[in-house]
């Protein structure tokens, strides 16, 4: 699991890096690596943490 990726936690803002047209998602659970997000444009995504490195976003200004 990437270590950026585990320290997600539900609440926190996170982009995709290769989908930025999913706008900025947020973080519903991180469990065994398993990602789900919440994105405005693409809905609730579940997200394999060890393939996708996930930005966190701390200021969306």
């Amino acid at each position: 699991m990437n270590d950026l990726n585990a320290m997600l936690e539900p609440g926190m803002l996170v982009r995709h890096p290769e989908r930025p047209d999913w706008g900025l998602g947020q973080v519903q659970s991180n469990i065994a690596g398993k990602i789900t997000v919440n994105f405005p444009e693409a809905g609730k995504v579940v997200i394999e943490g060890a393939r996708v490195a996930l930005v966190p976003v701390f200021d969306d200004g």
